[in-house]
């Protein structure tokens, strides 16, 4: 296996960066990466946000209507003595 096979990524024949110590090193491979980033616009962040709003809202909804139920059922029938 010649040198110039090991610097490639699986066969790819991409080059494999030479990774560069220290604090600078780290920052500068972070900001080389950032360039490659897919950034959603504006719109397409407003729209993803309601949906998580709304996802958190409907499991807040669940989560509150079970611990109703739960209560209901610990409360009347287990500690009253049922029905």
């Amino acid at each position: 296996m010649g040198k110039e096979q090991r610097k490639t990524s699986q066969g790819a024949g991409v080059p494999i960066p030479k990774m560069k110590r220290g604090v600078k090193g780290f920052y500068r491979e972070v900001i080389r990466e950032m360039k490659h980033v897919h950034w959603p616009s504006q719109k397409e962040t407003t729209r993803l946000t309601g949906v998580v709003l709304g996802i958190c809202g409907l499991i807040i909804t669940l989560l509150w209507a079970l611990s109703q139920v739960f209560s209901v059922v610990i409360n009347d029938m287990i500690l009253r003595g049922g029905g």
